[in-house]
C-alpha cells in the first residue's frame, strides 16, 4: 500500500521575515540532487488549507520556470503569521510504468520528474501546524518509487529502487545543512517506518 512521504525541517528562533532565504536554500538545493533549477508554480494559502488560496502563480517546466529566489520574492510579497508559502518544483525519479507491449501491457522502469511540493508555514497558520509540520515542509507525494510494493522485483527494480533512496538520503542531508536546519523528520501520513519497509522490500527481493 503506497503511502504519502514528507520531510519536515525545523529553524531555531526562525522570524516569519527570514523563512524567505531558507525556502531559497531549499529549492535551490535540488538541483544537485536530482531536480530541476527552477520553480514551476508558486500558491499562497490564507489562514488554513480549507481557504482558496490568494495567490496561484504557474511558470511552467524547464526554461519557463521562476529562478527559486524570484519565485520566493514574488510570493512572500504578501507575507503574513498566518499563510502558508508552496512551491512546486520538478524532481526527477526512476518509477515503474505499464507500457503496452506485443504480448500486452508490460512493466518497464522510465526516469522522469514528478512535481515535490515545498511549504514555508508562517507561526499561525493551521493553529500553529508547524510545530508538527515543521516551517518547511517537503511534500514528496507518493513513496511508491522507493518501494513498489505491488510489483514483483528483480535485480533491476533493486538497483532503480536503492538509486531513488540514495538520492532521497542526499537531497534531505543537504537540505537540512544548506537551510541551516537544526531537526528534521522524513515520515509518512500512515505514521509507518520508510526504512523498515524499505529493508523489507529490498530483502524479499534479494
Amino acid at each position: 500500500m503506497s503511502d504519502t512521504l514528507y520531510l519536515s525541517l525545523w529553524y531555531p528562533n526562525l522570524r516569519l521575515a527570514a523563512i524567505a532565504d531558507k525556502l531559497v536554500a531549499v529549492l535551490e538545493t535540488f538541483a544537485q540532487h536530482g531536480g530541476e533549477p527552477r520553480v514551476y508554480s508558486a500558491t499562497v494559502w490564507p489562514v488554513g488549507w480549507s481557504e482558496s488560496p490568494v495567490l496561484q502563480h504557474v511558470w511552467g517546466h524547464g526554461e519557463r520556470g521562476a529562478a527559486p529566489r524570484a519565485a520566493v520574492e514574488t510570493a512572500l510579497e504578501l507575507l503574513h503569521d498566518d499563510y502558508a508559502y508552496e512551491f512546486q518544483i520538478g524532481w526527477n525519479v526512476w518509477e515503474l510504468e505499464t507500457v503496452e507491449g506485443p504480448d500486452g501491457l508490460d512493466p518497464r522502469w522510465a526516469r522522469g520528474p514528478s512535481l515535490v511540493r515545498v511549504t514555508g508555514f508562517g507561526p499561525l497558520f493551521e493553529e500553529g501546524c508547524y510545530e508538527q509540520d515543521g516551517h518547511i515542509r517537503i511534500d514528496f507525494g507518493s513513496d511508491s518509487p522507493f518501494l513498489e510494493e505491488d510489483a514483483e522485483l528483480d535485480t533491476v527494480g533493486a538497483r532503480h529502487i536503492e538509486e531513488n533512496v540514495r538520492q532521497l538520503v542526499a537531497l534531505t542531508q543537504a537540505v537540512e545543512k544548506g537551510s541551516g536546519a537544526t531537526a528534521r523528520l522524513l515520515w509518512s501520513e500512515l505514521g509507518e517506518s520508510l526504512a523498515a519497509r524499505l529493508a523489507a522490500r529490498l530483502g524479499m527481493g534479494n
